[in-house]
């Protein structure tokens, strides 16, 4: 159930030094956000961002061998490739050699002073292909960071391995697996990401006729303060109350040991786990031949195919919050994003609007009562709500499918996912996520969806 551990305890000792940001800690669920390259900081925001998806966005930015595609998915292909690169692949030790084309994305001025940055993408890699994902920050100082690869990535494991990419850092801010964070002497400086740019690569194999297809690319950044409690939300306030999604149940514990190459099998399983419930709960799933290497004997093989197609091999694990939305958005009709919610009225909106959210959250055994374990990091999934306001979950860290709903405390639930700091065992102060979710939709949502997302600031 610790899908993610090892870096953010890494992640959590570099920023033990930084001091809070000066931004409030309850952003407004009504507004969405701003979008653009222009305007000053929103006051009262934490979260701010921009996803490029439609054949405008696609338009914009500098083109390098890309064009944009019109029609009801416009999205961003190969037109001319740019050049040939040589990859070596690190975890298999294989060189190849691939066409490539770039886009660059105009620079987004963040409406919020940030301090970390987090880029989502969804793509179709056909066999043969594979996209690069980059962000590069420019810091309130003035000065523009490096090119970070905040992604490797493709569908399938046949020609390259998904891959994040560790060592990344110019001293003032470093890449943890999925996110890009100021150092901790950094932030406390008062530093902040001012503004950011994505780049995009796109890679075929020479003279194929079809290349990848990005449908929607662009990142999250976010000022959240320290805090190790959050102001209480008032049930009912984004209208979800008494309401339950019939979303599938899928336990991760029943794939205990199963593939250990992924993640040392099941028991760390949550987060592809939870992403395989959403896919399912919007009518989407991998076909009987995508399943046809799972063991015969292994119950709900779907969940440990989600695991392989969200695998990191550089992290070694199944957490890497774009890879799992990535994985989600490779199924027709589905868009996925990382983000940051401010309070559960948020979520309320959301799953009142009928999209479940998938959340992480960190605690100890005690803090939440009615889950029997404690966690360093765990994904689960908020399905709605009791008439009281109570959270009702999917939690994949349950000994049996029907098990896995859950109800519970709606001020517990709320705190050990929206903090962002927190003691562990040994009473030592490490980091929670902040709000981190996983919003996966309809490409075209509905109007009652499309003014929930805007409602919460995605789009």
């Amino acid at each position: 159930m610790t899908a993610f551990t090892p870096r953010r305890a890494v992640l959590a000792a570099a920023l033990a030094a930084a001091t809070a940001a000066t931004v409030s800690a309850t952003p407004s669920a009504a507004a969405p956000a701003p979008k653009g390259a222009g305007g000053a900081p929103a006051p009262g925001k934490t979260v701010d961002n921009r996803f490029w998806y439609s054949y405008g966005h696609w338009q914009a930015g500098t083109h390098q061998g890309t064009a944009a595609a019109a029609g009801p998915l416009p999205g961003l292909g190969i037109a001319t490739p740019a050049g040939r690169t040589e990859y070596a692949d690190p975890h298999t030790g294989k060189k190849s050699t691939w066409e490539y084309a770039t886009w660059t994305s105009p620079v987004h001025r963040s409406a919020v002073p940030a301090t970390e940055a987090i880029a989502s993408w969804n793509a179709l890699t056909p066999a043969g292909t594979w996209i690069q994902t980059e962000l590069r920050a420019t810091y309130t100082s003035g000065v523009t960071g490096p090119w970070y690869v905040m992604g490797r990535w493709a569908s399938g494991d046949g020609d390259i391995r998904r891959t994040s990419v560790d060592g990344q850092t110019d001293g003032t801010s470093t890449v943890w697996t999925d996110t890009l964070a100021l150092d901790g002497s950094a932030s406390a400086s008062g530093l902040r990401i001012a503004a950011w740019q994505l780049r995009l690569t796109l890679h075929r194999r020479p003279g194929a006729p079809l290349g990848p297809v990005v449908r929607l690319a662009g990142a999250m950044a976010s000022g959240v303060p320290d805090r190790f409690t959050v102001p209480a939300s008032v049930p009912g306030a984004g209208g979800g109350t008494g309401r339950e999604l019939r979303v599938p149940r899928y336990s991760q514990e029943i794939h205990a040991g199963q593939y250990p190459e992924y993640d040392n099998g099941g028991e760390a399983w949550c987060s592809p786990t939870s992403s395989q419930m959403i896919i399912e709960y919007w009518g989407r799933g991998p076909s009987p031949a995508a399943l046809a290497w799972v063991r015969k004997e292994y119950a709900d093989p779907q969940v440990c195919h989600a695991a392989r197609a969200t695998y990191d091999a550089a992290y070694k694990g199944c957490g890497n919050w774009p890879f799992n939305a990535a994985y989600a958005a490779s199924y027709p009709g589905l868009a996925a994003v990382v983000t940051r919610l401010g309070s559960l009225t948020d979520v309320e909106t959301l799953t009142g609007a009928g999209i479940p959210v998938i959340t992480s959250q960190s605690f100890l055994k005690g803090e939440l009562d009615g889950a029997g374990y404690g966690t360093a990091g765990h994904l689960m999934t908020a399905i709605g709500f009791t008439r009281e306001g109570d959270v009702v979950a999917n939690d994949p860290n349950s000994p049996t499918n029907p098990a896995v709903r859950r109800v519970y405390k709606r001020r517990q639930w709320e705190n050990i996912w929206l903090r962002t700091k927190r003691y562990n065992a040994s009473g030592k102060v490490v980091s929670g996520s902040g709000g981190i979710c996983y919003l996966y939709a309809p490409s075209a949502p509905s109007a009652a969806q499309l003014r929930a997302l805007r409602a919460v600031g995605v789009l």
